[in-house]
């Protein structure tokens, strides 16, 4: 992969009745990096919690870097979602930017930010995603309080001088990214932005934008949870309740104009470099990818969500991590 020019990605989709028909894919400069991301990347926590089959995974992963996707995105508390992608995709380490996210849940002895225990984390992460360097490492959910001890960010400094990683990052939400994009320490945040997550909007994409930092903005379509009533203590639920709020009118529509909406008014938010969409099935992104060549949403459309968020969302409705 080339890493550093500028440009599109041509990719070849197969749309529904409609045979195959030539595409492109948008990149965009991911902050201060040498990196050009697609818009479009794959999120790794489906395929580790949801038990998908290797051989899926294989589908899945290869056939995306085909048509073009060039950011995967993982984390060492995935389940098993690092060893599916370096046993589906460990093969063709320099066709994509390899993403993945240490502390949070370890699983290891020893609490989540303990500096040794995270330096052994990310060896593991290596060893599952069968490469000698990832080009991105981000802290995971970790609160203001440890980030201003100095001692997480310093591990993964030392990763980076010792060529385990490339960037370092913060994956997170609220004050606790506000901190980190002022620290100076990262090249990158991972935030939540969606129709119904928008306090990032104001609150940290413009210092994002200030301070050239990439941003990834996960959950770009709020895990769809216009679709059905979650269960109460399903992942999703708050988003479901804050759409019962909000009533959007375009979420009556069919399935896939509202998915278009919905993700086309995250990558519309100035900072936003690429929206990673979680999947178990190996046609799901390529039918995103489809969805994103209406062309970007117009500015009313843009400024009558924005309104709608600004007139319902109370003071609580706050990013989620």
């Amino acid at each position: 992969m080339d890493r550093g020019t500028a440009g599109a990605v041509h990719i070849t989709i197969k749309a529904r009745g409609l045979g195959w028909q030539n595409a492109v894919m948008e990149t965009r400069a991911f902050g201060k990096t040498d990196m050009r991301v697609s818009v479009l990347g794959f999120g790794g926590s489906e395929i580790g919690f949801m038990n998908v089959p290797q051989e899926e995974v294989n589908r899945l992963l290869n056939a995306a870097l085909d048509a073009g996707l060039n950011v995967l995105d993982t984390a060492e508390c995935y389940a098993d979602s690092e060893e599916k992608i370096g046993r589906a995709v460990g093969h063709r380490r320099d066709s994509f930017y390899l993403f993945t996210k240490c502390g949070h849940t370890s699983g290891l002895e020893g609490e989540d930010w303990e500096p040794k225990m995270l330096a052994r984390s990310i060896d593991r992460s290596l060893q599952r995603l069968k490469t000698d360097r990832v080009d991105l490492i981000q802290l995971h959910s970790c609160e203001e309080s440890i980030l201003r001890q100095g001692d997480v960010i310093e591990v993964l400094q030392r990763a980076k001088e010792a060529g385990k990683t490339r960037y370092i990052g913060y994956s997170g939400d609220r004050n606790d990214a506000v901190y980190a994009l002022e620290c100076g320490a990262f090249d990158a945040l991972q935030t939540s932005v969606n129709i119904a997550d928008q306090e990032p909007i104001t609150l940290t994409l413009p210092l994002a934008v200030e301070k050239q930092i990439g941003v990834i903005a996960k959950r770009p379509v709020a895990n769809v949870a216009w679709r059905e009533i979650p269960e109460k203590n399903a992942y999703s639920r708050f988003y479901w309740e804050r759409l019962q709020e909000l009533k959007y009118d375009f979420t009556e529509r069919e399935m896939d104009d509202v998915v278009s909406i919905a993700l086309r008014f995250t990558l519309a938010q100035p900072g936003v470099c690429t929206a990673i969409v979680g999947t178990t099935k190996p046609e799901r992104w390529q039918s995103n990818a489809r969805l994103l060549n209406a062309g970007p949403l117009s500015p009313g459309e843009i400024d009558a969500i924005r309104q709608r968020w600004r007139e319902v969302a109370p003071a609580d409705w706050v990013g989620q991590g």
